[in-house]
């Protein structure tokens, strides 16, 4: 109990801290069963994802960074410790988690680089007990930033060299997720978040405009500018609350008003029909001598809508993008899994219909010409083949190899890489699948490692 003044962590200092629980049960029922057992060889585990979503022509690797250093960070504590007995594991296993430290080596595709199913994303090689615990970890901290990262990538093509804001932090689904959505937006090429916590972070620029209560906290309008842009002179205001165009014409009015010294930056749209609006407002500012006033529109978008409004020639400059990026609405999960693929040196598949897995250590080739992917291949580990093989070595007995990446450059890359892909994977539309192979030394193992588990299993 803590003693006198002492306070208990809060909720969310606890989950942090216990890492080691963040795990799904069978994890650690299988944990303590390999270790009685005594089955505690080197094992190979891949993360890949089975098949794109159907609006989606290729992922964005993300997460990495992150979960390398929750993988560094993973302990049992004391409380995570009693807990577990509690529950009824028994105290020559607990002695021996309160240990557990992980020993094994990662290797992983480079944050930022777009991936197409089946293609490992991250594997893991460690003893099989520390390679099964961190599953669920895995899953959920590559799963989740890659799933956004891949959604943005859609938004930032839809936006066409537009500025696009994370504005979703609020209706993410919590707040690790919300913080996590703005690196991957960031990474995949929002230019800011609205999320001060992420900014700080991940050294993410962050932006932000004002509310409508700022506004209705005036009685008038014109009072609420006037003292907004007092205070931030380049600001952007919001110009929705009441009447949009009237409060256009109210920016124009604070222009003449404040002659010089007349520093807005832009006027937001949040509300109705927001391609028009910004004709009639871009009209407006122009006609006033505010051609350097931009206009910046929010409210319920995605990429289909902001394509739509750019299609028909709309005057805008920038999009806030909220709910539908840090949930992918369209697709709002990704068929991610981590599967045993080597155990004691010998290649392990699953049989199951429909749930292929391809056997050992591998690596990926991808073939450029011209500049543009053509080609990737899946390969063994050991084989050299045209390409540039994609999964490197970033954790070495259970250390990271290198410091963390500058999340800016993260996304220098993952911009650069995107680049290089087919322009039809580029759209919004559905195109032809990109080629990924599987090299002809692999298909043999695969064939091998099946007739030898098909005869096995008939006994």
């Amino acid at each position: 109990m803590p003693g006198a003044g002492e306070k208990r962590p809060g909720r969310i200092a606890e989950r942090l801290r216990s890492l080691g629980l963040f795990t799904d049960l069978y994890e650690l029922t299988m944990l303590r069963a390999y270790r009685e057992i005594g089955l505690a060889e080197t094992a190979v585990f891949s993360l890949f994802v089975r098949r794109l979503p159907e609006e989606r022509n290729f992922l964005v690797a993300c997460g990495l960074d992150d979960f390398l250093e929750e993988l560094e960070a993973l302990r049992f504590e004391d409380d995570d410790i009693a807990y577990l007995r509690r529950e009824g594991f028994p105290a020559d296993f607990l002695g021996w988690l309160a240990d557990f430290r992980f020993s094994g080596d990662v290797f992983a595709v480079p944050e930022g680089t777009p991936v197409f199913a089946n293609e490992p994303i991250l594997e893991v090689v460690a003893p099989i007990g520390e390679a099964q615990i961190i599953e669920t970890l895995a899953i959920n901290q590559i799963g989740f930033e890659t799933l956004i990262a891949s959604k943005a990538a859609r938004v930032v093509a839809a936006a066409s060299g537009h500025a696009v804001i994370d504005f979703g932090s609020r209706r993410a689904h919590g707040i690790d997720a919300a913080i996590k959505a703005a690196r991957a937006s960031y990474i995949a090429g929002a230019v800011s978040t609205s999320n001060v916590l992420a900014g700080r972070l991940y050294g993410i620029p962050i932006a932000g405009t004002m509310a409508h209560s700022f506004v209705q906290a005036f009685d008038d309008e014109m009072d609420a500018f006037r003292a907004f842009a007092r205070v931030y002179p380049e600001t952007v205001l919001l110009v929705d609350t009441y009447d949009t165009l009237e409060g256009v014409k109210k920016v124009i009015a604070l222009a003449e008003e404040l002659g010089d010294a007349f520093k807005v930056r832009a006027v937001r749209l949040d509300s109705g029909d927001l391609a028009g609006l910004a004709r009639e407002a871009r009209a407006l500012l122009d006609g006033a001598g505010l051609e350097e006033v931009g206009i910046f529109v929010s409210g319920g978008l995605d990429e289909a809508k902001i394509a739509a409004m750019l299609a028909a020639g709309a005057p805008i400059d920038g999009f806030g993008v909220g709910t539908d990026l840090v949930v992918s609405d369209d697709a709002p999960y990704l068929d991610i899994v981590y599967k045993l693929t080597e155990y004691a040196g010998e290649g392990r598949i699953k049989l199951s219909s429909g749930k292929r897995t391809l056997p050992g250590r591998k690596q990926v080739f991808r073939l450029v010409e011209g500049g543009l992917a053509v080609q990737d291949t899946i390969a063994r580990a050991d084989e050299a083949l045209p390409g540039t093989p994609l999964l490197k070595q970033v954790m070495r007995a259970g250390r990271r190899l290198d410091e963390p990446r500058p999340t800016a450059d993260i996304r220098a890359q993952c911009l650069d890489a995107i680049a290089s892909l087919p322009s039809a994977l580029r759209t919004l539309e559905k195109a032809a699948p990109y080629p990924v192979a599987v090299s002809g030394a692999l298909a043999e193992d695969e064939r091998e490692v099946r007739e030898r588990l098909v005869e096995a299993n008939r006994r």
